[in-house]
């Protein structure tokens, strides 16, 4: 399927009737698909389906005017607007029911993701980009309600940037910022706040944004009365209407089963957006959803009988069906002809993708029976061992995991024998987990040569005497050379541009290199980062400034969700290498001195989290990020932009290497892992340690995703066997993690003299003041009291009693 788009303005009547047909073979092509797919639920085939019945033809004049260079950020009822493209064919479709794990047969995610959720690819086998301008693209969708909108905004506002900012090479990504944003989202989660924060922001930003949403009255159970005030999304919307004197954006409103109304407000709407940067809302209204919400449920449980009657007669295909045959666009008996012909097709479509789905497993199980009938026959326990081959020979239509955990369980009724049947059924196991695991696991991070993570190392070069400067200055020194180095960087958040930052880190540069490139923005932390994640995915390099560490919190969700999973979920084909820049740690009062970094480093598996001791090494974190292409967070610690620092003569160049601690202080009796502010401070014990005979091995960890990946610190616990992990977040918060990464998966345990510990902050949130700060988080008293304790345990008599 590969339909030729066009508007309405370009073709005949001959050719708008054969455009009308296509249109309505799509509409029911799709309308199949989620009868079927929900009937492959109901029978166990696959584990849920949530489907686009309902949606169908607004999808269709959406699909009419998006343009080569657009980009989608969707929600999961698209599949229509994904088949007029010619993205998603029917086989597709089944496949990701079943979660077929070929990209080539389920690429939308290889059945990472369930149903519904739709994306294109935007690099090459290599992870260079492909020309964005010459194809049609969609985000890679994720199920949290609303969760599309705050990178949809990013996308739009990547078409300002290169419309407006020079120098940036656009070949791939721009036709002169004539691309649009195309978002969908369902009326329910229209009352989420990233839908009203990106709202604001985009009308704020005015950007090449066109938002639908699909109004079916409900939101899974609950009517339009409980979700929006006046039940009309469009009507408490109307303040953001523009007029002459005021931008805004402009409004539109259409009933979802009317074409012709359809097609025309769509190419209303994209000229609108498209030509003056100006965003829009669709509301689409008296939509229904024939099969409810999902397969979870019927909707006949919570509807009436006068609704669901009204929603069978005002169906979108329906009425669109009606319009083809009242305009004699086709006759009864030409639509009854293609109907029979479109599910003949999906039947035979669903039966070939679930035949592909279960032949290898087929085959493996051939292979997995022999095994184990070999193995049976040559082990004492072969009754046992032969009932688990005759399990698996009953089932008929087998997974991957009754493959390998029945295989795993025979080889418990072979523990103590030694036979070449044995062997090579561990074998087989061991082959089988090898090669099927990366189709779950693989692209947490790039696994090209290019990855951060090989970055070589350029240490700070300074002259001979360096000139010593408040960090700050070092931070915005080396900016200003990555500037002038990226045109494609750009800087944006809260105080940013003006002002340079509250701490004064990007002073002056807005002047240098204009307000777009260093931006200031509202207090909407979410959108902050949907418009980096957005921008990252048109080739643009964005870093997104979060002005706290506690302010992280607010948009957590989007970033563990969204940025985190991005190239993950998308099996490494599309990439955001989005730079998100934050300050914490050691400032005071409850919500502005946090180190919630427990909770960070679990919740954003698949990004880089660094953490900083001063503004030399943030400074080589961000140039080793720009060589690379991933996304990260860089923690700068926001006590040390006053702090001297000798000023290094290679900024813009030095790199920090991520993934690798650093020993900031050798010693001989324990081992003391820290990051960030609490680092300074075991330094200064350090000293005070010496005094009294004790010498410590300092290791800043400067990376906690990923950790010492050289085993740096399991090198200096084999030579101390002792080990202190000091950290302010919460008891059992990152040092946790730390220790699970020293004992566990380094092995640490075997060479410990001493229990290893940790001392974090208190359990509360830190107090106000000096006095807060010094009863709530580690100070220099309450470490050099832990490590004086630990070697008191060790030798008594040369380290008597302190207290």
């Amino acid at each position: 399927m590969n339909p030729n788009l066009q508007t309405s303005e370009d073709i005949s009547f001959d050719e708008f009737r054969k455009q009308i047909l296509q249109d309505y073979e799509i509409a029911v092509l799709s309308r199949e698909c989620s009868i079927l797919g929900r009937r492959e639920v109901l029978t166990g085939k696959a584990k849920f389906g949530i489907f686009g019945d309902g949606k169908e033809v607004p999808q269709l004049a959406m699909a009419r005017s998006f343009k080569d260079g657009d980009f989608r950020s969707g929600y999961y009822r698209d599949q229509t607007f994904m088949m007029a493209l010619g993205y998603l064919t029917p086989k597709a479709f089944f496949h990701g029911l079943y979660a077929t794990t070929d990209l080539e047969k389920e690429p939308m995610s290889a059945g990472r993701q369930m149903g519904g959720h739709f994306g294109t690819f935007s690099l090459n086998e290599d992870g260079s980009w492909k020309d964005l301008v010459k194809q049609k693209n969609s985000s890679p969708d994720i199920s949290p309600t609303a969760g599309q909108m705050p990178r949809l905004l990013g996308l739009a506002q990547a078409s300002k940037i290169y419309r407006n900012v020079e120098g940036i090479d656009s070949e791939k990504f721009s036709d002169k910022g004539n691309e649009v944003a195309w978002g969908t989202i369902g009326n329910a989660s229209t009352s989420e706040g990233h839908f009203f924060e990106t709202i604001n922001a985009a009308g704020v930003l005015q950007v090449p944004m066109i938002v639908s949403i699909w109004d079916d009255a409900y939101g899974i159970s609950v009517p339009a009365k409980y979700q929006t005030t006046k039940e009309n999304i469009s009507e408490i919307l109307k303040g953001f209407q523009r007029n002459e004197a005021e931008k805004g954006y402009e409004i539109l409103k259409v009933k979802g089963w009317d074409y012709t109304a359809l097609i025309h407000a769509y190419e209303n709407a994209s000229d609108i957006a498209r030509e003056e940067h100006v965003p829009v809302i669709i509301h689409v209204t008296e939509l229904t959803q024939p099969q409810g919400h999902s397969t979870s449920g019927s909707h006949e449980r919570y509807k009436s009988e006068e609704r669901l009657e009204w929603e069978r007669e005002h169906d979108c295909n329906k009425r669109f069906r009606e319009w083809v045959l009242s305009n004699k666009i086709a006759t009864e008996e030409e639509l009854v002809i293609l109907e029979k012909k479109i599910k003949n097709e999906i039947r035979m479509a669903r039966k070939d993708a679930w035949n592909e789905f279960l032949q290898p497993h087929r085959e493996s199980k051939k292979e997995i029976v022999q095994l184990l009938e070999a193995a049976a026959q040559s082990s004492p326990n072969k009754s046992f061992i032969t009932k688990i081959k005759n399990d698996l020979i009953a089932i008929e239509e087998p997974l991957k995991k009754d493959l390998i955990s029945n295989a795993r369980k025979a080889m418990r009724y072979l523990l103590g024998e030694n036979t070449m049947e044995k062997q090579a059924l561990a074998q087989w196991i061991d082959t089988f987990i090898l090669e099927m695991q990366p189709h779950f696991s693989s692209h947490l991070h790039s696994e090209l040569p290019s990855k951060a993570t090989n970055i070589k190392e350029i240490s700070a070069s300074y002259e001979a005497k360096p000139e010593m400067v408040d960090g700050r200055i070092i931070l915005r020194d080396n900016f200003d050379s990555l500037f002038a180095k990226y045109p494609e960087v750009l800087i944006f958040g809260e105080d940013s541009g003006a002002i340079g930052d509250v701490n004064q880190g990007l002073e002056g540069l807005q002047k240098k290199y204009g307000k777009l490139r260093v931006a200031d923005t509202g207090i909407r932390e979410t959108t902050i980062i949907g418009q980096g994640i957005g921008l990252a995915l048109r080739g643009l390099r964005p870093i997104a400034e979060i002005q706290y560490l506690d302010y992280v919190m607010y948009c957590l969700q989007t970033l563990s969700d969204d940025l985190a999973t991005l190239l993950y979920r998308s099996v490494g084909k599309q990439k955001a290498p989005l730079i998100v820049r934050t300050r914490g740690h050691r400032l005071e009062g409850i919500w502005h001195s946090g180190s919630q970094m427990g909770g960070i480093i679990n919740l954003l598996r698949g990004m880089y989290v660094l953490v900083p001791r001063n503004m030399t090494k943030a400074a080589g974190f961000y140039n080793t990020l720009l060589k690379s292409d991933e996304p990260a967070l860089v923690i700068e610690s926001l006590n040390g932009y006053r702090l001297k620092e000798p000023k290094p003569s290679n900024l813009g160049e030095l790199c920090t290497p991520i993934g690798k601690v650093e020993i900031v202080k050798e010693g001989t009796d324990i081992t003391v892992v820290s990051y960030g502010s609490t680092l300074r401070i075991v330094m200064e014990v350090a000293i005070e340690l010496r005094e009294v005979g004790i010498s410590i091995e300092v290791i800043d960890a400067q990376s906690l995703l990923p950790f010492d990946l050289t085993q740096d610190v399991l090198k200096s616990v084999k030579k101390t066997n002792r080990l202190l992990i000091v950290d302010e977040d919460v008891p059992g918060g990152c040092a946790a993690y730390l220790m699970q990464q020293i004992i566990e998966k380094q092995g640490a345990y075997q060479f410990l003299d001493s229990a290893p510990q940790t001392l974090s902050a208190k359990a509360h949130r830190p107090a106000y003041a000096t006095d807060g700060d010094y009863f709530s988080k580690p100070n220099a008293e309450d470490i050099f009291e832990k490590i004086y304790h630990i070697m008191h345990e060790v030798n008594p008599s040369d380290f008597p009693k302190l207290r």
